[in-house]
């Protein structure tokens, strides 16, 4: 379904909050400790466990300014941030030219994650408000590694997740962020996993909320001072783990 496709009014049926389903979770959460790289179980844990939070959370939008503003405009960030000549423009040190290297080094493009979650939510494409925000939610997650400065190990995907749900109240994000903790804390007894998603949730809900920004006007500061400005706390507990021992962490079923 493309943006300017006229919806079946049944589809829509799923855009109604809908209860939780702790099961299916578990299931999904289960073959992503299997595969890290399963990136299609985390979109099947959100939306087993989002209930209310996606529409919350643009109702939140619609309540500042800026988050308004944004809702009017509905910019879609996946076109942008796979623009590689909009990239470009981004002085070094700054936000966006941190973005830029990050999916750089890792390969990452937003249109790849966009794809995988239109096979667990085939709507997700849809001219809808809230899934517009649930589209927003998606493409700026690896926007907030950089802000946070949580890596993608197995520790910094949990603890980015445990940042987001301090941010969104999502469920799934929770249940990810500890569930992972759980795992890796298990696997090596060293690794102060519980402290660090703790430490994240609580920078998560002491930041400014991040979901209505202006990520165009973000990418063109100084990370350091975007940081600041944003209230996003260092991530002390994350990062007193070595590099190496958080690398080899391998979650296992």
């Amino acid at each position: 379904m493309t943006m300017d496709t006229v919806a079946d009014p049944e589809e829509f049926q799923s855009l109604k909050p809908q209860r939780l389903q702790p099961v299916a979770a578990f299931r999904a959460f289960r073959k992503l400790i299997r595969d890290k790289e399963d990136t299609a179980q985390v979109f099947e844990i959100m939306k087993a466990l989002s209930g209310r939070s996606q529409a919350r959370g643009y109702g939140r939008m619609l309540r500042t300014m800026e988050g308004g503003r944004q809702a009017f405009l509905r910019d879609e960030l996946a076109q942008r941030l796979d623009d590689p000549v909009w990239l470009a423009q981004f002085a070094d040190g700054t936000v966006g030219a941190e973005y830029r290297a990050f999916r750089e080094a890792r390969g990452f493009t937003a249109d790849g994650l966009a794809a995988v979650e239109r096979e667990v939510v085939p709507f997700i494409d849809a001219p809808h408000p809230i899934v517009w925000y649930s589209r927003r939610l998606r493409d700026i997650h690896d926007i907030w590694h950089v802000l946070t400065g949580y890596g993608t190990d197995a520790l910094g995907e949990a603890c980015v997740v445990s940042f987001s749900y301090g941010q969104t109240r999502n469920l799934g994000f929770a249940f990810i962020g500890y569930g992972a903790a759980r795992e890796i804390q298990r696997e090596n007894r060293a690794i102060p996993a519980r402290r660090a998603v703790l430490q994240a949730w609580r920078n998560g809900r002491a930041a400014r909320w991040l979901p209505g920004l202006d990520y165009e006007a973000l990418f063109r500061e100084p990370l350091d001072a975007a940081r600041s400005r944003l209230k996003i706390a260092p991530p002390t507990v994350y990062a007193a783990v070595p590099e190496a021992v958080r690398a080899a962490v391998k979650l296992r079923a």
